[in-house]
């Protein structure tokens, strides 16, 4: 277990262009658990995207529309969801912000490593 990075500083990991033109960085991960975070200008989509993961999300900062299976939800600041794995699911910034998201198992295509 020694080769698994188990603690890490805010400003440690860089920031990388997602494919949607976000901004997002792996904050830590292992094989079965992965912690990215993802910033979002005001008015910036996640585009409705499914995957085999489970997610769980934090909103760490500014306001989001939220779809999940077709049903859409305005969270803020403190607010989570979770998308079963396979759902479609994305999100619409309503203002400038940052999810936390978490996902089992890792998501190795977020993995440049």
């Amino acid at each position: 277990m020694t080769d698994i990075k188990l603690f890490s500083q805010y400003d440690e990991t860089p920031w990388t262009i997602a494919p949607d033109g976000n901004q997002r960085r792996v904050l830590l991960h292992t094989p079965q658990l992965m912690l990215v975070e993802f910033g979002f200008e005001k008015g910036a989509i996640g585009a409705l995207h499914s995957h085999p993961h489970v997610q769980a999300s934090f909103i760490a900062e500014g306001r989001f529309e939220v779809t999940i299976d077709g049903t859409s939800q305005i969270l803020e600041q403190g607010g989570t969801f979770i998308v079963p794995s396979g759902l479609v699911h994305g999100v619409k910034a309503l203002e400038k912000g940052h999810l936390v998201d978490s996902f089992t198992p890792a998501r190795e295509d977020f993995i440049t490593d």
